[in-house]
């Protein structure tokens, strides 16, 4: 998935954008999941124990990897709608693997191939979305996004993010939502300019 802003208007993305992403991403599936085939099916965010003692059935979210946001860098101050300026967002990309279960492999994959299917179709996660599942109503911006990305990652990537879980390697595809841009909440307050100048060296003191 890849992240960013429309015409660069200052960025809202708040410290919770990054729950915020994958909860909807699950929320998407999960409202359009195929019925009565997956009716029973879960949609949850993982963690790496997750993987260990999986769903009996469903979709698991992984986020095993943040990097910083290579394609931007030395970022203007964040101008609020006060005027006042903060520190400049940090803008990062979120790697997920989506990972699929079911009782049988013939079901498992069609469960994958649809997802896949489903997230293509709805690629872009647009701020009104993504505030639906967020701890705020205004974790993104109303001109933030959030682009969903097939990342293909090496064989041996892979491997080692299973063999950290210790299980066996499951059917999944990788994404990647970059951009993603965390602001800041420290302001930058800027000094009045020198007036006048007293210098003191060499005086003898009282």
């Amino acid at each position: 998935m890849a992240a960013g802003l429309k015409e660069h208007p200052p960025s809202m993305a708040s410290p919770n954008a990054i729950a915020a992403v994958g909860r909807a991403i699950l929320s998407m599936l999960a409202a359009a999941v195929p019925k009565p085939e997956f009716a029973g099916a879960a949609f949850e965010l993982y963690q790496s124990k997750h993987l260990q003692a999986p769903m009996e059935e469903g979709v698991g979210l992984y986020l095993y990897r943040i990097t910083p946001g290579g394609s931007v860098r030395n970022l203007p101050p964040r101008v609020g709608i006060d005027g006042r300026r903060y520190r400049p967002s940090m803008p990062i990309d979120l790697h997920y693997l989506l990972i699929c279960y079911a009782r049988d492999a013939f079901k498992q994959q069609r469960l994958l191939g649809w997802a896949i299917r489903m997230i293509e179709d709805t690629p872009l996660f647009h701020a009104s979305l993504l505030n639906q599942y967020g701890p705020e109503t205004d974790t993104f911006g109303e001109n933030e996004f959030a682009d969903v990305l097939f990342e293909t990652i090496s064989i041996q990537d892979m491997s080692s993010i299973w063999d950290a879980a210790k299980t066996q390697i499951q059917p999944c595809i990788a994404y990647v939502v970059r951009m993603i841009p965390i602001e800041s909440q420290l302001e930058m307050i800027e000094a009045d300019r020198v007036q006048t100048r007293v210098f003191d060296m060499g005086k003898v003191s009282a």
